[in-house]
């Protein structure tokens, strides 16, 4: 795991972030020569609806519907 200065962190934020985003590998922070801090990529959570937490929905669900599927639609009477 990288080692980075507080100082370094504050100075190269970003750089850092898009490091652990990219790498997927944590970083910690020190202080004084202490670990103080660690950054580690985020987990994504999955999306809830309402009232439902049990219900689950597909992180596509806002995505445009297929040609096909959209022809079917403009079918029905």
């Amino acid at each position: 795991m990288r080692t980075i200065t507080s100082t370094e962190a504050k100075a190269t934020l970003n750089a850092v972030l898009a490091e652990v985003e990219k790498t997927g590998r944590p970083i910690t922070v020190t202080s004084r020569g202490r670990a103080v801090a660690v950054i580690s990529p985020a987990t994504p959570r999955m999306r809830t609806f309402g009232q439902f937490p049990g219900l689950v929905i597909a992180e596509d669900f806002d995505a445009p519907l297929p040609d096909e599927e959209l022809a079917a639609w403009d079918s029905v009477s």
